[in-house]
């Protein structure tokens, strides 16, 4: 089991590695970042990026490695496209620094979720409730404009994705005896623990990232 975790590890740091170099080289390219947010090319990349995280989600411990292991580069690399906007507003200082508070609270729980013997599929149903909530609220202030709101939200989501992070530990650690397939579980698992990441990544960039004046 530790084998597939040290792999499921190593293949989220590999996709936060391609994720945040595409977005700080994308950063320095104007016309990519005007091509990207001033056309409707973004939205065709946020489509594309649902599209594959539900792809990987449902079918990756079914896929070969290799073809999972490509989609799953893919959509790091897609989601640095639109990660670009935040080397754009915010200094590359603070973002190192939230990164390093996010890879914190991540390792933290991840222990926790690890080695609890608490079982945390009894908070399953609140943490989606709330991960519904969040994606409802957060549409509606897209056009409400409250920035109360926001810093809101921003502050629940931490907490819901922080659940996740352990949540997704213990469950992973529970089905992987049960996955034959345990190369392309290592990609299930990378995704989930890296979309956890990335979410309180963003939100605390929110709150107590330093723009750029």
């Amino acid at each position: 089991m530790e084998k597939v975790f040290s792999k499921i590890f190593m293949w989220m740091f590999v996709g936060l590695l391609v994720t945040f170099g595409t977005s700080f080289y994308v950063a320095t390219q104007e016309n990519m970042l005007y091509n990207i947010f001033n056309t409707g090319t973004y939205w065709f990349i946020i489509i594309a990026e649902l599209a594959l995280v539900f792809i990987l989600s449902a079918r990756a411990h079914k896929m070969n490695f290799f073809t999972a292991a490509v989609m799953f580069i893919i959509y790091s690399m897609i989601s640095g496209l639109t990660f670009s906007i935040i080397f754009v507003a915010f200094e590359i200082s603070s973002i190192i620094l939230i990164f390093g508070i996010t890879a914190a609270i991540f390792g933290l729980f991840a222990v926790i979720g690890y080695t609890t013997n608490l079982d945390l599929s009894k908070i399953s149903t609140l943490l989606f409730m709330g991960l519904v909530g969040i994606i409802l609220a957060t549409i509606v202030n897209m056009f409400l404009q409250n920035q109360l709101f926001d810093i809101i939200l921003s502050w629940i989501g931490i907490i819901v994705f922080i659940g996740f992070i352990a949540y997704d530990i213990q469950k992973i650690k529970r089905i992987i005896p049960m996955i034959e397939n345990q190369e392309s579980i290592a990609i299930v698992g990378a995704l989930q623990l890296y979309l956890d990441f990335i979410n309180i990544f963003i939100r605390l960039l929110s709150l107590f990232g330093k723009s750029r004046d």
